[in-house]
């Protein structure tokens, strides 16, 4: 019989990690003494330990290790669950190797971009949202060209919902593709929730899906949204993601009189 101090140099583990699998049932003493509690073990318990050893170095669980130990597997069994273990590795592996194509589009970020200081994005899947809404076609992108078909649709849009007497909810705007002229459908409204809204003649209900999102929030006015949503692409791109849409925007917070205090979450759908 060997005391705990020689077991542990024998497996090269320390004392206090042998009371660690006592106390968890992993590998018990052969004899612990009544009066002085000092643990005793045999030198056939080492094969124990070394398997114990062997399978938490291969990222068992402690419910696994009990249940292997306990069990004594056959080979078949042992092979079926270090195959399991073999694609959890595997998949852990892809994932950090995901995060770390994140970590790094970061970085690329904050060098390339100066709005990147404050630009945090999130990788969520957006609520559906039941909108009513109307479009109309603008020229080409950018606050110049969106501008003023936003003044256009909007009110259209507020007026319907005000003739029903229904609340109109958050603010949201989404993108069509670009025609070959450069020119695109703006479409426009506001969340209606489960409210009865018939369609009328340049108003109409649609209800956008649940879809994966790059996220971010801009603060302030939009005439600067370009670049943000330049940098926003870009983190898309260097993060191994893939563009499924054209954005939405959320108007968390709107102010026409102090477009400064402006919450807008712009939105990109993609794809791993």
């Amino acid at each position: 019989m060997l005391n705990i101090g020689d077991f542990a140099r024998l497996g090269q583990v320390s004392p206090r990690m042998l009371r660690h699998y006592d106390e968890t049932g992993l590998l018990t003493p052969s004899q612990v003494d009544p009066r002085t509690g000092y643990r005793r073990y045999g030198v056939a318990q080492l094969g124990r330990l070394h398997r114990l050893l062997a399978l938490r170095d291969l990222g068992f669980s402690l419910e696994q290790l009990h249940r292997i130990l306990a069990d004594d597997p056959s080979v078949d069994q042992l092979r079926g669950m270090l195959s399991l273990r073999q694609a959890q590795i595997e998949q852990d592996v892809a994932e950090e190797q995901a995060r770390l194509r994140r970590v790094d589009a970061h970085l690329r970020a904050l060098e390339g971009s100066s709005v990147m200081s404050s630009l945090d994005v999130a990788v969520k899947v957006s609520k559906p949202v039941r909108i009513a809404e109307a479009s109309a076609v603008a020229p080409g992108f950018g606050h110049e060209h969106l501008g003023p078909v936003f003044h256009e649709v909007v009110p259209r849009v507020l007026e319907r919902l005000a003739a029903l007497q229904a609340r109109p909810g958050i603010m949201v705007a989404w993108y069509g593709e670009p025609a070959d002229d450069g020119s695109v459908v703006l479409h426009a409204g506001f969340d209606i929730g489960d409210q009865d809204i018939p369609d009328a003649e340049g108003v109409r209900v649609v209800e956008l899906p649940a879809t994966k999102v790059a996220s971010v929030i801009h603060r302030g006015p939009m005439e600067d949204v370009g670049l943000v949503y330049e940098a926003l692409v870009g983190w898309i791109e260097d993060s191994g993601y893939e563009l499924t849409a054209r954005s939405r925007e959320l108007y968390l917070e709107w102010d026409e009189d102090h477009p400064e205090r402006n919450v807008t979450e712009l939105q990109m759908p993609i794809a791993s």
